[in-house]
Protein backbone atom coordinates (compact mmCIF):
# COMPACT_ATOMS: atom_id res chain seq x y z
CA UNK A 1 0.00 0.00 0.00
CA UNK A 2 1.25 3.17 -1.09
CA UNK A 3 1.60 5.89 1.34
CA UNK A 4 -1.35 8.79 1.35
CA UNK A 5 -1.02 11.50 -0.69
CA UNK A 6 -0.26 15.04 0.07
CA UNK A 7 1.45 16.91 2.87
CA UNK A 8 -0.09 17.05 6.42
CA UNK A 9 1.84 18.92 9.20
CA UNK A 10 3.97 16.79 11.51
CA UNK A 11 1.67 17.98 14.37
CA UNK A 12 -2.02 17.32 12.27
CA UNK A 13 -3.08 14.15 12.11
CA UNK A 14 -4.31 13.27 8.67
CA UNK A 15 -7.39 11.11 8.90
CA UNK A 16 -9.17 11.09 12.33
CA UNK A 17 -11.99 9.11 12.97
CA UNK A 18 -13.41 9.73 16.61
CA UNK A 19 -14.64 7.24 18.70
CA UNK A 20 -17.96 5.96 17.66
CA UNK A 21 -20.50 4.53 20.66
CA UNK A 22 -22.79 1.71 19.79
CA UNK A 23 -25.43 0.93 21.96
CA UNK A 24 -23.07 3.12 24.55
CA UNK A 25 -20.49 0.40 25.04
CA UNK A 26 -18.88 -0.23 21.19
CA UNK A 27 -15.93 2.13 20.63
CA UNK A 28 -14.51 2.45 16.97
CA UNK A 29 -11.28 5.06 16.87
CA UNK A 30 -8.85 5.77 14.39
CA UNK A 31 -6.05 8.53 13.44
CA UNK A 32 -3.41 8.27 10.89
CA UNK A 33 -0.56 11.05 9.85
CA UNK A 34 2.43 11.33 8.17
CA UNK A 35 6.01 11.02 10.33
CA UNK A 36 7.59 14.12 10.85
CA UNK A 37 9.35 15.43 7.60
CA UNK A 38 13.34 14.37 7.98
CA UNK A 39 11.31 10.70 8.91
CA UNK A 40 9.30 10.55 5.45
CA UNK A 41 12.43 8.57 3.94
CA UNK A 42 12.36 6.23 6.31
CA UNK A 43 8.65 5.91 7.34
CA UNK A 44 5.61 6.21 5.35
CA UNK A 45 2.78 6.59 7.96
CA UNK A 46 1.84 5.93 11.71
CA UNK A 47 -2.21 4.07 11.96
CA UNK A 48 -3.44 4.40 15.62
CA UNK A 49 -6.48 2.54 16.02
CA UNK A 50 -8.97 1.51 19.14
CA UNK A 51 -11.71 -0.74 18.85
CA UNK A 52 -14.14 -1.63 21.67
CA UNK A 53 -17.11 -3.92 22.20
CA UNK A 54 -17.36 -5.44 18.37
CA UNK A 55 -17.45 -8.91 17.40
CA UNK A 56 -14.75 -11.39 18.37
CA UNK A 57 -12.60 -11.71 14.77
CA UNK A 58 -9.37 -12.93 13.40
CA UNK A 59 -7.81 -10.17 11.33
CA UNK A 60 -5.40 -11.29 8.24
CA UNK A 61 -2.41 -9.29 8.13
CA UNK A 62 -1.57 -9.16 4.92
CA UNK A 63 1.73 -8.85 2.62
CA UNK A 64 2.60 -5.35 2.18
CA UNK A 65 5.83 -3.23 0.53
CA UNK A 66 6.36 -1.79 4.19
CA UNK A 67 7.75 -3.39 7.08
CA UNK A 68 5.52 -3.10 10.29
CA UNK A 69 6.27 -2.04 14.07
CA UNK A 70 3.11 -2.32 16.46
CA UNK A 71 2.92 -1.01 19.61
CA UNK A 72 -0.17 -2.05 21.84
CA UNK A 73 -1.72 0.33 23.70
CA UNK A 74 -4.56 -1.55 26.16
CA UNK A 75 -3.65 -5.24 25.37
CA UNK A 76 -1.14 -7.34 23.70
CA UNK A 77 -1.51 -8.04 20.11
CA UNK A 78 -2.09 -11.84 19.66
CA UNK A 79 -0.29 -13.73 16.71
CA UNK A 80 -2.77 -16.78 15.84
CA UNK A 81 -0.33 -17.69 12.94
CA UNK A 82 2.65 -15.89 11.74
CA UNK A 83 4.02 -15.66 8.27
CA UNK A 84 6.35 -18.02 9.16
CA UNK A 85 4.69 -20.92 9.99
CA UNK A 86 6.99 -22.60 12.19
CA UNK A 87 7.10 -19.80 14.22
CA UNK A 88 4.44 -20.14 17.46
CA UNK A 89 1.15 -18.34 18.24
CA UNK A 90 2.04 -16.02 21.21
CA UNK A 91 1.01 -12.71 22.14
CA UNK A 92 2.78 -9.50 21.55
CA UNK A 93 3.33 -5.94 23.41
CA UNK A 94 5.22 -4.92 20.60
CA UNK A 95 5.77 -6.61 17.21
CA UNK A 96 8.63 -6.11 14.83
CA UNK A 97 7.99 -7.94 11.56
CA UNK A 98 9.52 -7.46 8.10
CA UNK A 99 8.15 -8.35 4.08
CA UNK A 100 5.93 -11.41 3.88
CA UNK A 101 4.19 -13.42 1.08
CA UNK A 102 1.82 -15.25 2.77
CA UNK A 103 -1.29 -14.05 5.28
CA UNK A 104 -0.59 -13.74 8.88
CA UNK A 105 -3.37 -14.04 11.08
CA UNK A 106 -4.34 -11.75 14.41
CA UNK A 107 -7.38 -12.68 16.89
CA UNK A 108 -8.93 -10.49 19.32
CA UNK A 109 -12.10 -10.89 22.01
CA UNK A 110 -13.52 -7.84 21.16
CA UNK A 111 -11.12 -5.34 21.75
CA UNK A 112 -7.78 -4.11 20.15
CA UNK A 113 -5.73 -1.11 20.19
CA UNK A 114 -2.39 0.17 19.02
CA UNK A 115 -0.34 2.17 16.45
CA UNK A 116 1.18 0.54 13.53
CA UNK A 117 4.19 2.60 11.74
CA UNK A 118 4.67 1.38 8.26
CA UNK A 119 8.29 1.54 7.55
CA UNK A 120 10.31 1.57 4.12
CA UNK A 121 12.48 -1.41 3.84
CA UNK A 122 15.21 0.66 2.71
CA UNK A 123 14.74 2.95 5.63
CA UNK A 124 15.61 -0.21 7.55
CA UNK A 125 19.32 0.44 8.20
CA UNK A 126 19.02 4.00 8.95
CA UNK A 127 15.94 3.44 11.74
CA UNK A 128 16.85 -0.34 12.72
CA UNK A 129 19.95 -0.97 12.30
CA UNK A 130 20.08 -3.91 10.21
CA UNK A 131 18.88 -4.64 6.43
CA UNK A 132 15.15 -5.19 5.93
CA UNK A 133 15.73 -8.99 4.88
CA UNK A 134 17.07 -10.11 8.86
CA UNK A 135 13.86 -9.61 9.45
CA UNK A 136 12.04 -10.81 6.25
CA UNK A 137 8.94 -13.79 7.51
CA UNK A 138 9.24 -13.36 10.58
CA UNK A 139 7.73 -11.25 13.91
CA UNK A 140 9.77 -9.88 16.49
CA UNK A 141 9.42 -7.80 19.93
CA UNK A 142 10.62 -4.33 19.11
CA UNK A 143 12.93 -4.14 21.92
CA UNK A 144 14.73 -7.30 20.80
CA UNK A 145 15.75 -4.82 17.95
CA UNK A 146 15.71 -1.22 19.32
CA UNK A 147 16.70 -2.31 22.67
CA UNK A 148 15.97 -0.17 25.73
CA UNK A 149 14.31 2.41 23.48
CA UNK A 150 11.92 0.14 22.13
CA UNK A 151 10.47 -0.70 25.79
CA UNK A 152 10.55 3.53 26.61
CA UNK A 153 8.83 4.37 23.95
CA UNK A 154 6.01 2.12 24.41
CA UNK A 155 6.05 3.80 27.98
CA UNK A 156 5.91 7.01 26.72
CA UNK A 157 3.23 6.32 24.74
CA UNK A 158 0.80 5.01 27.23
CA UNK A 159 1.18 8.47 28.98
CA UNK A 160 0.17 10.42 26.16
CA UNK A 161 -3.16 11.38 26.28
CA UNK A 162 -3.97 11.38 22.44
CA UNK A 163 -3.01 10.39 18.83
CA UNK A 164 -1.33 13.41 18.34
CA UNK A 165 0.75 13.28 21.31
CA UNK A 166 1.40 9.66 20.54
CA UNK A 167 2.53 10.76 17.04
CA UNK A 168 4.59 13.04 18.28
CA UNK A 169 6.36 11.08 20.72
CA UNK A 170 7.00 8.44 17.94
CA UNK A 171 8.45 11.51 15.72
CA UNK A 172 10.91 12.40 18.95
CA UNK A 173 11.95 9.03 19.73
CA UNK A 174 12.66 7.87 15.66
CA UNK A 175 14.69 10.83 15.14
CA UNK A 176 16.55 9.77 17.60
CA UNK A 177 16.90 6.62 16.74
CA UNK A 178 18.12 7.40 12.83
CA UNK A 179 20.46 10.28 14.51
CA UNK A 180 21.64 8.11 17.15
CA UNK A 181 22.95 5.34 14.73
CA UNK A 182 24.04 7.47 11.67
CA UNK A 183 25.70 9.76 13.98
CA UNK A 184 24.00 12.47 13.04
CA UNK A 185 22.28 15.78 14.31
CA UNK A 186 19.38 15.26 12.45
CA UNK A 187 18.81 12.07 9.63
CA UNK A 188 19.53 13.06 6.45
CA UNK A 189 17.20 12.72 3.54
CA UNK A 190 18.95 9.65 2.07
CA UNK A 191 19.06 5.77 2.73
CA UNK A 192 21.90 4.00 4.06
CA UNK A 193 25.43 4.48 2.12
CA UNK A 194 25.54 0.58 2.82
CA UNK A 195 22.11 0.33 0.20
CA UNK A 196 23.62 -0.13 -3.46
CA UNK A 197 22.08 2.38 -5.88
CA UNK A 198 21.21 0.22 -8.11
CA UNK A 199 18.92 -1.98 -5.99
CA UNK A 200 17.48 1.43 -4.05
CA UNK A 201 16.98 1.78 -8.11
CA UNK A 202 15.20 -1.16 -8.63
CA UNK A 203 12.94 -0.81 -5.75
CA UNK A 204 11.68 2.62 -6.91
CA UNK A 205 11.12 1.03 -9.99
CA UNK A 206 8.80 -1.41 -8.70
CA UNK A 207 6.92 0.86 -6.75
CA UNK A 208 6.44 3.24 -9.74
CA UNK A 209 5.18 0.39 -11.73
CA UNK A 210 2.96 -0.92 -9.21
CA UNK A 211 4.64 -4.25 -9.19
CA UNK A 212 3.93 -4.82 -13.24
CA UNK A 213 7.30 -4.96 -14.36
CA UNK A 214 9.62 -7.87 -15.34
CA UNK A 215 12.77 -8.71 -13.04
CA UNK A 216 14.73 -9.29 -16.54
CA UNK A 217 14.72 -5.45 -17.15
CA UNK A 218 15.31 -4.66 -13.60
CA UNK A 219 18.56 -6.94 -14.20
CA UNK A 220 19.31 -5.39 -17.22
CA UNK A 221 18.61 -1.97 -16.30
CA UNK A 222 21.12 -1.87 -13.60
CA UNK A 223 23.64 -3.94 -15.55
CA UNK A 224 23.82 -6.89 -13.07
CA UNK A 225 22.90 -10.34 -13.48
CA UNK A 226 19.63 -11.99 -12.28
CA UNK A 227 21.37 -13.62 -9.77
CA UNK A 228 23.04 -11.30 -8.29
CA UNK A 229 20.59 -8.54 -8.53
CA UNK A 230 17.71 -11.46 -6.54
CA UNK A 231 20.93 -11.59 -3.70
CA UNK A 232 21.41 -7.93 -3.34
CA UNK A 233 17.57 -6.78 -3.56
CA UNK A 234 16.83 -9.98 -1.26
CA UNK A 235 19.09 -8.90 1.60
CA UNK A 236 18.15 -5.02 1.56
CA UNK A 237 13.93 -5.55 1.11
CA UNK A 238 13.27 -8.88 2.58
CA UNK A 239 12.24 -10.64 -0.82
CA UNK A 240 13.24 -11.51 -4.39
CA UNK A 241 12.30 -8.90 -6.93
CA UNK A 242 9.57 -11.55 -8.31
CA UNK A 243 7.96 -11.90 -5.07
CA UNK A 244 8.20 -8.11 -4.03
CA UNK A 245 6.86 -7.36 -7.88
CA UNK A 246 3.73 -10.09 -6.52
CA UNK A 247 3.15 -7.73 -3.79
CA UNK A 248 3.64 -4.37 -4.54
CA UNK A 249 0.78 -5.44 -7.55
CA UNK A 250 -1.34 -7.20 -5.05
CA UNK A 251 -1.09 -4.29 -2.62
CA UNK A 252 -2.21 -1.79 -5.11
CA UNK A 253 -4.78 -4.20 -6.49
CA UNK A 254 -6.68 -4.78 -2.48
CA UNK A 255 -6.40 -1.11 -2.21
CA UNK A 256 -7.94 -0.31 -5.32
CA UNK A 257 -10.78 -2.94 -4.36
CA UNK A 258 -11.65 -1.08 -1.19
CA UNK A 259 -11.90 2.35 -2.99
CA UNK A 260 -14.29 0.51 -5.18
CA UNK A 261 -16.24 -0.33 -2.62
CA UNK A 262 -17.48 2.55 -1.11
CA UNK A 263 -19.47 2.91 -4.78
CA UNK A 264 -23.00 3.21 -4.77
CA UNK A 265 -23.75 -1.21 -3.88
CA UNK A 266 -24.68 -2.79 -7.31
CA UNK A 267 -26.62 -6.33 -6.89
CA UNK A 268 -25.75 -7.43 -10.58
CA UNK A 269 -23.47 -9.95 -10.22
CA UNK A 270 -22.57 -9.75 -13.90
CA UNK A 271 -21.55 -5.82 -12.83
CA UNK A 272 -19.33 -7.28 -10.16
CA UNK A 273 -17.34 -9.48 -12.66
CA UNK A 274 -16.84 -6.70 -14.64
CA UNK A 275 -14.93 -4.83 -11.90
CA UNK A 276 -13.07 -7.28 -10.87
CA UNK A 277 -12.07 -7.91 -14.90
CA UNK A 278 -11.31 -4.11 -15.11
CA UNK A 279 -9.18 -3.99 -11.62
CA UNK A 280 -7.07 -7.36 -13.42
CA UNK A 281 -6.07 -4.85 -16.26
CA UNK A 282 -5.93 -1.78 -14.18
CA UNK A 283 -3.11 -3.93 -11.95
CA UNK A 284 -1.48 -5.80 -14.35
CA UNK A 285 -3.01 -9.07 -14.27
CA UNK A 286 -3.60 -11.52 -17.45
CA UNK A 287 -7.70 -11.76 -16.46
CA UNK A 288 -9.87 -11.68 -14.02
CA UNK A 289 -9.29 -15.93 -13.02
CA UNK A 290 -5.16 -14.31 -12.81
CA UNK A 291 -6.44 -11.46 -9.90
CA UNK A 292 -8.39 -14.44 -7.97
CA UNK A 293 -5.50 -16.81 -7.93
CA UNK A 294 -3.07 -14.00 -6.91
CA UNK A 295 -5.50 -13.38 -4.31
CA UNK A 296 -6.05 -16.84 -3.02
CA UNK A 297 -2.39 -17.03 -2.59
CA UNK A 298 -0.98 -13.77 -0.76
CA UNK A 299 -4.80 -13.06 1.31
CA UNK A 300 -5.35 -17.02 1.79
CA UNK A 301 -8.84 -16.51 -0.13
CA UNK A 302 -10.64 -14.76 -3.15
CA UNK A 303 -11.29 -11.11 -3.58
CA UNK A 304 -14.65 -10.59 -3.01
CA UNK A 305 -14.55 -12.46 1.07
CA UNK A 306 -11.41 -10.46 1.51
CA UNK A 307 -13.27 -7.30 1.10
CA UNK A 308 -16.63 -9.01 3.27
CA UNK A 309 -14.28 -9.54 5.78
CA UNK A 310 -12.35 -6.46 5.85
CA UNK A 311 -16.16 -4.35 6.12
CA UNK A 312 -17.09 -7.20 9.13
CA UNK A 313 -13.66 -6.20 10.78
CA UNK A 314 -12.76 -2.62 10.63
CA UNK A 315 -17.12 -1.72 11.68
CA UNK A 316 -16.47 1.87 9.39
CA UNK A 317 -16.55 1.72 5.66
CA UNK A 318 -15.22 5.30 5.55
CA UNK A 319 -11.55 3.85 7.14
CA UNK A 320 -11.68 1.34 4.37
CA UNK A 321 -12.09 3.31 1.72
CA UNK A 322 -8.79 5.30 3.15
CA UNK A 323 -6.97 2.00 2.39
CA UNK A 324 -5.18 2.15 5.91
CA UNK A 325 -6.64 -0.24 7.70
CA UNK A 326 -5.88 -3.31 5.16
CA UNK A 327 -2.56 -3.00 5.96
CA UNK A 328 -2.93 -2.98 10.30
CA UNK A 329 -0.87 -6.17 10.67
CA UNK A 330 1.03 -6.36 6.95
Amino acid sequence: MSAGSGSASAGKPEKNFPATAINGTAINEHARRRPARPLRPYIAWYTGYRQRGIAPAVHRGLPSPFLTLIITLDEPLSMLAHADPAQPPGDFVTLLGGLHSVPALITHDGAQSGIQVALRPLGSRALLGLPAGELADIDVTADSVLGSAGTGLRERILAAPDWESRFAVLDEVLLGLVAGLRGLAAPAAQVSPEVAPEVAWAWARLLRAGGDVRVSELADQTGWSARHLNSRFRTEIGLTPKAAARVVRFSRARRLLAQAANEPPSHDLKSHDLKLADLAVECGYFDQAHLAREFRSLAGLPPSRWLAEEFRNVQDPRWLSEATWVDQAG
